[in-house]
């Protein structure tokens, strides 16, 4: 495939679908099935029952008349461990093929997927198989392989993606040949179209010491401000007045040229043509990497596809406050003697701009994505703070397990030489112990799954820990706190007894049980002792933490269970925006209680 700078692919048609083949279809049917059966009786969807015959499960459809059997290993948090291989689906004791879209209309009942969501869910789940077919059909790397290779290889070279959505890689907007360009496992390079924007309808914020001028200087050299400038200047207009910035090719092409056609008539918007920079699009789709120069800043973009229970825009409004939220929480981090010595750290959001298009903010409430076509954030690149003999990972790859069933983490603990508790008790208190220091020290909540962290590895093992994706993603729940007045955003009014949730189901069930099951499933490192180092951890950060002493009481790690809340129930209800970002504890779907891993370490007194 070639591809022009603009980033839209030359690929012939036949060429575009040729990952989609019987063989890989069928795989990544059963792939899926496996993790649909694992997640959704996780959630209580589903309730599959024992078979005495051989201990298999089974499931059975809404009707009765179709069965799912398949073997199973129930571990800590009540997770399932599928055995993909064995999945077989009868009907009048006939065996039938696996076929992801029939499963979700035989349990359609079960699952609560009404009328108006369960024809996107297919089409989010059809263009996730697609895109596991995609990655079954190319020759990638194994997983030692991948914890050996650099930052981007190992983004572009994942394969599961969230490890709790079902419907995990909808991208409900892209066509095949936009799938080739942009999606992160095709490791495409490509450049992001410039726009000039006139400064009567856009707001740019930028962090402390940092102003437009010496921001766009460091990311455009001088030959690229030169021909933007003269672009401006050949239609009459005064570069003066606009400011520049990068947008997604595909918003251009499939929203900006169409939906914002007035903005560009009136020379409000002018597009400038590609940058000269090569990117990577990160796993979140909407992020890219400059590869051309990893120093320079990520640059996020709105783009209005949707994407596992989001369109995946950005607000001109929202982002007015980031780098203020950022600049306050780095304040905030380089303060404290408990963050230094784990040596926490964030990529602040320096900078940000977004466009304002005054017909459809009257047209339109706040949280229409009407408002959300056209803004820019420019983040830090961790690459400039590495020390000699250090690498990146995200944090996602801990999870990564290739087709033979190798693992990124295991190759990483085999790298280091150090026994695997060890290993793990290092990664922790780089990652766990800042977590709960925000929470106890702060009332402060990250989003802390692993594709929001960044590792720094050092001979195999995690020397410290980089957060990002912190203004939309950070809380502060203490109602009394004194914030200043750009940063009272990130307040969040959260019941009591769901606080500490923002552990409990972002790190220990939405991370830690994927992580336990994969050590555990190699015969690395046993469940028991997996969640006996955690809780070590959590008892020294509270040995060295005795002013918190109340708030650990009154928030208890060592409960004996915790509410069970449900991710994929949250996208089978409205796959189109699942939670309201202004009231994220108000969207909770919750379905029992876990029985806590950690209990049976509690301290005694």
């Amino acid at each position: 495939m070639t591809a022009p700078s603009d980033g839209t692919p030359h690929l012939p048609a036949r060429d575009a679908v040729a990952h989609l083949t019987p063989a890989h279809w069928s795989r990544a049917n059963r792939l899926l099935i496996r993790k649909g059966l694992a997640e959704f009786s996780h959630e209580r969807l589903l309730a599959p029952q024992r078979l005495p015959q051989d201990g298999h499960y089974v499931v059975h459809s809404d009707d009765g008349a179709t069965a799912y059997r398949f073997a199973a290993r129930r571990q800590a948090l009540d997770h399932w461990q599928v055995d993909a291989d064995s999945i077989t689906r009868h009907r009048d004791e006939r065996e039938l093929p696996l076929d992801a879209l029939d499963f979700f209309l035989e349990l359609r009942g079960a699952l609560g997927l009404g009328d108006e969501i369960l024809p996107v869910y297919l089409e989010e789940i059809s263009s996730t198989l697609s895109g596991t077919a995609y990655k079954l059909a190319a020759d990638r790397p194994t997983a030692a392989e991948l914890a050996k290779s650099g930052f981007q290889a190992i983004e572009t070279g994942m394969t599961e993606g969230h490890p709790c959505f079902v419907a995990n890689n909808g991208r409900l907007g892209f066509g095949v040949h936009e799938y080739h360009a942009y999606a992160p496992e095709t490791a495409s390079p490509l450049r992001l179209l410039w726009l000039a924007a006139h400064r009567d309808h856009t707001t740019f914020t930028a962090g402390a010491g940092l102003d437009y001028d010496t921001l766009v200087r460091d990311e455009l050299d001088d030959a690229t401000r030169t021909r933007f400038a003269a672009t401006l200047t050949g239609l009459g207009l005064d570069p003066g007045d606009y400011f520049l910035f990068p947008t997604h090719p595909w918003q251009w092409w499939n929203k900006l040229s169409v939906t914002f056609a007035a903005e560009i008539a009136e020379q409000r918007l002018v597009c400038l043509g590609p940058g000269d920079d090569d990117y990577l699009a990160q796993q979140s789709i909407r992020t890219f990497f400059n590869t051309s120069h990893p120093d320079k800043h990520y640059v996020k973009t709105a783009l209005s596809v949707l994407n596992m229970g989001f369109m995946r825009g950005l607000s001109a409004s929202y982002m007015k406050a980031t780098p203020a939220i950022n600049d306050w929480l780095a304040r905030l981090i380089s303060a404290d003697d408990t963050f230094r010595a784990a040596r926490f750290s964030i990529i602040r959001e320096r900078a940000a701009l977004g466009y304002h298009h005054r017909p459809y903010e009257s047209a339109t409430t706040k949280d229409s994505p009407y408002r959300k076509m056209l803004a820019a954030l420019w983040r830090e690149s961790p690459v400039p703070t590495l020390e000699p003999g250090q690498r990146l990972a995200t944090m996602a790859s801990l999870l990564h397990v290739d087709r033979d069933g190798g693992s990124f983490a295991a190759a990483l603990i085999e790298e280091s030489g150090l026994e695997p508790a060890v290993w793990l008790r290092r990664y922790l208190d780089a990652y766990l112990t800042p977590v709960l220091h925000a929470f106890y020290a702060y009332d402060l909540v990250f989003m802390p799954h692993g594709e929001n962290a960044i590792l720094v590895v050092e001979d195999g093992a995690v020397a410290r820990v980089v957060f990002k994706d912190i203004a939309e993603e950070i809380a502060v729940m203490d109602p009394h706190a004194v914030l200043p007045p750009a940063v009272e955003r990130i307040r969040a009014d959260v019941p009591e007894d769901k606080k500490l949730l923002s552990v409990f189901t972002d790190v220990f069930d939405c991370f830690f049980r994927f992580l336990s099951a994969t050590l555990a499933d190699l015969g690395i490192l046993d469940e028991d002792a997996f969640w006996r180092t955690v809780a070590s951890c959590v008892l020294d950060y509270q040995a060295s933490a005795p002013h918190l002493a109340d708030k650990f009481r009154q928030y208890d790690l060592f409960t004996d269970e915790f509410a069970l809340s449900c991710l994929n129930r949250l996208q089978l209800r409205n796959n189109q925006q699942m939670v309201d970002l202004q009231d994220p504890a108000g969207a909770l779907q919750l379905s029992g209680t876990l029985r806590n891993p950690l209990a049976p370490y509690a301290p005694t007194t």
